[in-house]
C-alpha cells in the first residue's frame, strides 16, 4: 500500500500496516458504529480493539472487521459485561476462525457460556423494562385522574 502524504484525498489511500479492504479514519468509524471517538480510543486503551493500520501522520485507520469488533463491544456494554469479559469473548471469536479439534470444542463451550450469560441478562433487562413501564403507566394514571398535563 502507498504511504500517506499531505496530498492524499481519502483515508483509503493512507496505510502503514496490515489491513484488508477500505480504510477509514476514526471519525468515520465512530459514525458508522454509533460510538464516540473518545469511546473508541478508550476501547483501544483497554485492549479491546486495535486499528488495523496507522497513516503516515499517525491517524488510526479502521477496516470493516475492526468495525465488526467494535460492534460486538458496543452490544456487550448494555448487558453489563466487564472489559475482561469483553476481551475474553473477542479472544474466543478470534480463535474460533482457525481452531480445530479439542481447542475448537473448548472455544465453542466458552462461546456457549457467553450466549447463556447474554440471554440471562437480556431477560433481566426485559423484566426491568416491564417494571419501569408499569411504573410509568401508574404515573400516567395518576396524572389522568388528577387532570394533569397530557403526555
Amino acid at each position: 500500500m502507498a504511504a500517506a502524504t499531505s496530498r492524499d484525498t481519502g483515508p483509503e489511500q493512507h496505510a502503514s500496516g496490515p489491513a484488508t479492504g477500505r480504510l477509514m479514519q476514526i471519525g468515520e468509524a465512530a459514525e458508522r458504529v454509533g460510538l464516540s471517538i473518545r469511546t473508541i480510543r478508550h476501547y483501544e486503551e483497554a485492549g479491546l480493539t486495535v486499528p488495523s493500520a496507522r497513516s503516515e501522520g499517525g491517524f488510526r485507520l479502521y477496516t470493516e472487521p475492526d468495525l465488526d469488533r467494535l460492534a460486538v463491544v458496543k452490544r456487550m456494554k448494555p448487558l453489563g459485561f466487564t472489559l475482561d469479559e469483553m476481551r475474553d469473548l473477542l479472544a474466543v471469536l478470534d480463535a474460533l476462525d482457525t481452531a480445530t479439534g479439542t481447542d475448537r470444542a473448548e472455544l465453542l463451550d466458552r462461546l456457549g457460556m457467553f450466549h447463556t450469560a447474554a440471554t440471562t441478562r437480556v431477560t433481566a433487562l426485559r423484566d426491568q423494562l416491564a417494571m419501569a413501564e408499569g411504573f410509568a403507566d401508574t404515573l400516567r394514571g395518576k396524572l389522568d385522574h388528577h387532570g394533569g398535563p397530557a403526555g
